[in-house]
């Protein structure tokens, strides 16, 4: 019996210990699952752009933005008074040249949103930007065509690759029918039918926007949505800011994740 008692013994503390290092080998994989989950779906090479849990890096007007667990919402609601001027929320990672930015988006059906890129700072009214923009909008009418904000209008419609034409070949274009004179079509990159089906309504999408010279090329869900070729020196940026918006209209919501940006030049 003795003999016995102290064979228990041995294994209660072997068993003790073996469950003490498993508790610590638990507690170190959760720390190390925690760090790795600080960095899910970064692709190589991209960093993040968002604080999880406020609007770090970014300013803007508080009334119609903010960041909860790592969503971004710009939001106008029915209770508050109706916006009067296109409001942004811009990131102060400063001028960006040649880029690829991805996030994904989530917008209600009568939200007017949009990515802006390469973009100046509109002085004239309170956090506004001017320039190229990856356009979205919940009825999904414009979602990823090129719209220049403030200055040529609609660059390329979804579907299309255009050239913008240079002023000096004798061509002056105008913004007519809130497009640019001066947009070519060269070739189609969706058809009508693939356009209807690309986006999902109420349900998140993926947007990557590559700028690289002078070609700016907008992905939806992974497809070529629009692209537009700039050879227009007097009007085009090579560089600028980036932002998000929130347009005018009727209450609306639109939802930003995961956005994460990768400097090519």
């Amino acid at each position: 019996m003795k003999k016995l008692f102290k064979y228990s013994c041995i294994c209660l503390s072997a068993t003790i210990l073996l469950g003490s290092c498993n508790g610590s080998n638990a507690e170190q994989n959760n720390k190390q699952d925690s760090t790795a989950s600080d960095t899910v779906g970064l692709d190589d090479g991209y960093i993040a752009m968002f604080d999880p849990n406020s609007l770090s890096g970014w300013e803007g007007d508080t009334t119609y933005w903010k960041m909860e667990n790592g969503v971004l919402s710009g939001e106008i609601r029915a209770d508050q008074e109706p916006l009067k001027t296109n409001t942004f929320l811009i990131w102060n990672g400063g001028d960006v040249a040649d880029f690829s930015l991805k996030t994904k988006f989530k917008i209600s059906e009568n939200g007017n949103s949009g990515v802006n890129y390469r973009s100046d700072r509109f002085t004239e009214v309170p956090n506004a930007l001017r320039g190229y923009q990856a356009d979205i909008d919940g009825k999904n009418n414009y979602t990823g065509q090129n719209y220049e904000e403030r200055k040529r209008t609609t660059l390329a419609y979804r579907g299309q690759r255009t050239e913008i034409l240079n002023p000096a070949d004798g061509n002056k274009g105008e913004s007519k029918g809130n497009a640019w004179t001066n947009m070519k079509v060269i070739d189609s990159v969706a058809t009508d039918e693939e356009l209807k089906t690309i986006v999902k309504p109420n349900d998140w999408n993926d947007l990557e926007i590559v700028a690289e010279g002078n070609k700016l090329t907008h992905f939806i869900n992974g497809k070529v949505i629009a692209e537009v070729i700039d050879n227009d020196p007097e009007n085009r940026k090579e560089k600028g800011l980036i932002g998000v918006q929130v347009h005018v209209g009727p209450p609306m919501k639109v939802e930003y994740k995961d956005m994460q940006i990768k400097i090519l030049k």
